[in-house]
């Protein structure tokens, strides 16, 4: 009745440190995926504009409406997340440039 709930201790002792040359591989990788999302993007929604829905029923065509706007909008989401990543990581990068650059040198 009276047990008191105790928290697992987590070992960091596997995690690596980010380095620059880590940060800027993610960067070149997730910036890729965010030109490659973002290709996808303006091919799906050209699709889209060139193929209009035809219809004469106002139910179809509202929900023909939103279901585009949603393909679109999650693909410009995926896009938007991956090119933030991509300038996240570099800045991190150019954050520990800095800081190796700045700290003193230890012998």
């Amino acid at each position: 009745m009276s047990e008191e709930k105790t928290t697992p201790q987590v070992d960091n002792s596997g995690q690596v440190p980010p380095t620059p040359l880590r940060c800027v591989t993610g960067a070149a990788i997730s910036g890729g995926l965010a030109f490659a999302m973002y290709s996808l993007m303006i091919a799906i929604a050209t699709t889209f504009a060139t193929k209009p829905i035809h219809s004469d029923n106002q139910i179809v065509m509202n929900i023909g409406s939103a279901v585009r706007t949603l393909v679109v909008g999650v693909v410009a989401l995926g896009t938007g997340i991956f090119g933030l990543v991509a300038i996240g990581l570099l800045a991190l990068a150019v954050q520990l440039i800095a800081q190796q650059l700045t700290k003193p040198k230890e012998n």
